[in-house]
């Protein structure tokens, strides 16, 4: 069977929903392909207590203004998944769900794509269009670094993806490698329900969840940071940092530090080097790593301050946050640059190193040697080929759900130019 489109998206998550409601306004005929269920990701690679690290005002799509009572606070992932799907449904957007996309390649006339699927009954189709939507996102194929290779077989090893609480994992002590948003999370998570755990860490920013009465992404926000395109930034590098830490967990979130995590019993160590014979070996950065989290953390709040003072904004002064502060030398003193995984009853390895997007169907020009978009604010090379909701598309914002409504509004306009 040949579906015939003006537009094919490939997936169903809050980028494809989002260029979805415009693709309608504007009266184009489109298909959203989804290889799972509407906000697929959200649900089988987030661990079960996963909170949304931005608030709720942050996290509508176009046409779906967020109706809840707490603007200020953070949903869990089964509630923004909710929010997904009565986006779908209130603009009944034209879905194909339990299909996964095969191949994007071009049609035997080159003004055309073809979109081949596979269904979850074996049904092969296709969709035929001029214009393609790679809506799939940057977070579909865990990262698994090199040395998970070489760690002992007694010791089982799982990517965050898997995850989903401390009850199932076995008996033991617990190494979590990566200290970005979610392996710090995790850590705490896992610390909190009694478990020895030691946090493999890297140079990774750190913002206070609150200061001087508002939450940091709406200071973000109003500084205009949100809107920083890649070439304001201070260090080109800032493209590809994690994102600072910082937990949705909480009435209105929490501060998270690696100083308050060790305050909390979890091991530090420096960033991974290498596994040999059992023994786990780390550098001798984690003093630095906390400190460029310190550092951050302080310059951020005098950016603040600066803003406040020159737009004369009525504000309260800094709250006492005690995670918040910077840590002493004893940090560094504590920490661990080597592990002997049986030595320390260690049985779990969880490998919090993130996510890379595949595009192993996609057969179009339009990826570098290293796997990553080619664009122009979210316009590929070859006519007809799009990205949306993947980092720094147009801005810093163009990674998370509030970004959605703009790169999406320039992509429709895009495809509407080049359908009419």
């Amino acid at each position: 069977m040949v579906t015939e489109v003006d537009v094919a998206v490939v997936g169903a998550g809050s980028a494809g929903l989002g260029i979805g409601y415009y693709l309608q306004q504007v009266g184009l005929s489109f298909l959203i392909v989804e290889r799972g269920r509407i906000g697929e990701s959200w649900r089988s690679q987030r661990w079960d207590s996963f909170v949304v690290n931005t608030p709720n005002w942050m996290n509508t799509l176009p046409g779906s203004p967020y109706q809840g009572a707490d603007n200020d606070g953070f949903c869990s992932g089964r509630e923004l998944v909710e929010s997904l799907e009565r986006h779908a449904s209130t603009h009944a957007l034209p879905i194909r769900s339990g299909t996964t996309v095969t191949r994007v390649g071009r049609a035997e006339d080159t003004d055309h794509f073809v979109v081949e699927t596979l269904d979850n009954a074996g049904a092969r189709d296709s969709i035929r269009t001029r214009n393609v939507v790679l809506a799939s996102g940057s977070m579909n194929s865990p990262k698994v670094p090199a040395p998970s290779g070489r760690l002992p077989d007694s010791v089982e090893q799982l990517h965050a993806a898997d995850y989903r609480s401390p009850a199932g994992l076995s008996e033991g002590a617990i190494v979590v490698i990566g200290s970005g948003q979610s392996g710090c999370q995790i850590a705490e998570e896992l610390i909190g329900a009694g478990r020895t755990v030691y946090l493999c860490t890297s140079r990774v920013a750190r913002v206070p969840r609150r200061y001087r009465g508002r939450d940091t992404l709406s200071w973000m926000r109003d500084m205009g940071l949100l809107d920083q395109e890649v070439g304001d930034l201070p260090d080109p590098v800032m493209e590809f940092a994690a994102q600072p830490q910082v937990s949705g967990v909480g009435v209105r979130g929490r501060t998270v530090s690696l100083q308050g995590m060790q305050r909390q019993g979890v091991g530090l160590m420096g960033r991974l080097v290498g596994i040999v014979d059992g023994v786990l070996t780390t550098d001798d950065r984690l003093a630095d790593h906390v400190a460029f989290a310190d550092g951050f953390s302080a310059q951020f709040k005098r950016d603040v301050d600066t803003h406040i003072a020159a737009n004369g904004i009525d504000a309260p002064g800094g709250e006492d946050d005690p995670i918040d502060a910077p840590a002493g030398p004893e940090i560094a003193e504590a920490g661990l640059t080597t592990l002997d995984l049986a030595a320390a009853g260690v049985t779990t390895v969880i490998w919090c190193t993130g996510f890379r997007a595949s595009f192993d169907w996609l057969q179009v020009p339009v990826t570098d040697d290293l796997g990553r978009p080619v664009h122009v604010r979210g316009v590929s090379p070859v006519p007809g080929i799009y990205f949306l909701g993947f980092p720094w598309l147009h801005s810093r914002k163009s990674g998370i759900i509030f970004g959605i409504d703009e790169d999406a509004r320039h992509i429709t306009e895009t495809i509407t130019s080049r359908t009419h």
